[in-house]
């Protein structure tokens, strides 16, 4: 039988508490942000994509607490405007539902639950797997691009990507299982050109890369490039949530550097195999990790912001 220790409890009943968080104060929140997310998601297909990395960028620096909405000031530059984050976008889409909710319930949701909830319908709508939000969340006001610097770049091996996991409670399952969120995702050819042409002294391209695969890119990606949008989809099924990205690794074919190296480090190996291998795997464990991940850093002294873009 499973002991669970006292933390353990202490989440599962906090999880009972805050999964109905807005059931008296606004029992329409979660339908007003998905509203916002599918009529968003329908214009622009890319919109799901940018939702679930823009909340992965959010809790990854300071926990999810919406920092990453904040707008740069005359004194101080802020998190959107750090290097990793200038590509994340569709920050309208949460202003949209943030401005519905204000008129609906004022002064009661935070940007932080919204960006959350707003991650579990794009995958949802994406055909992924479904969770409950844990909601509660207040809104930090602390935002500073050179925090930026602590994402994780597609260049790191499988022994960094497990300490900036674990520096947030977060297990070398959560790695694993949250990498897979780039089955919706799309780079361009600086985040990985560097597998394809001088490796390494030895290679001329990485070694762990499907040769056709690397041949693909490097024609997609030529030196020089001026156009500035070239790159890969980093799933051939990208706008379906699903478990191709494991496949495509087990295949040679992951598109960063740290994305295949999951596959290259028998600490994670196996558990790209079991997603490969069997979906509903990835979507159980998908779903427990995108609640560890909600709960990185959570802020009960913040505020709950008026306009997402300012502190109140």
């Amino acid at each position: 039988m499973a002991v669970f220790a006292p933390k353990t409890i202490f989440l599962f009943h906090a999880f009972i508490l805050l999964a109905h968080y807005y059931d008296q104060t606004c029992p329409q929140a979660e339908r007003i942000i998905l509203q916002a997310v599918y009529n968003a998601s329908m214009h622009d297909p890319k919109v799901p994509a940018r939702i679930l990395r823009m909340f992965f960028h959010d809790c990854f620096i300071r926990g999810c607490d919406a920092s990453l909405l904040l707008d740069s000031t005359a004194g101080n530059q802020a998190e959107k405007d750090g290097p990793p984050n200038i590509s994340v976008r569709s920050f309208y889409v949460i202003d949209d539902a943030k401005t519905k909710l204000e008129a609906a319930c004022p002064h009661t949701v935070s940007c932080a639950d919204i960006v959350g909830i707003a991650a579990k319908d794009v995958v949802i709508m994406s055909g992924g797997p479904f969770w409950n939000v844990l909601k509660g969340r207040k809104d930090g006001g602390v935002s500073k691009a050179n925090e930026t610097i602590n994402l994780p770049a597609p260049t790191i091996n499988v022994s960094q990507l497990i300490q900036s996991f674990a520096k947030r409670g977060l297990g070398v399952k959560d790695l694993v299982a949250l990498s897979g969120g780039h089955t919706l995702g799309f780079s361009h050819c600086s985040s990985f050109e560097s597998r394809l042409r001088n490796f390494s002294s030895v290679h001329d391209v990485d070694p762990t890369m499907n040769n056709e695969f690397a041949q693909n890119l490097r024609n997609k990606c030529p030196k020089p490039n001026r156009d500035t949008t070239a790159g890969e989809l980093l799933d051939s099924t990208s706008s379906t949530f699903d478990n191709n990205y494991y496949k495509q690794l087990v295949a040679g074919k992951g598109v960063f550097g740290s994305d295949q190296a999951l596959f290259s480090d028998y600490r994670t190996r196996w558990i790209v195999e079991s997603f490969a291998k069997d979906q509903s795997v990835f979507f159980k464990e998908f779903a427990a990790s995108m609640v560890n991940l909600g709960n990185v850093g959570v802020i009960e002294d913040g505020e709950v912001r008026l306009n997402c873009l300012v502190v109140n």
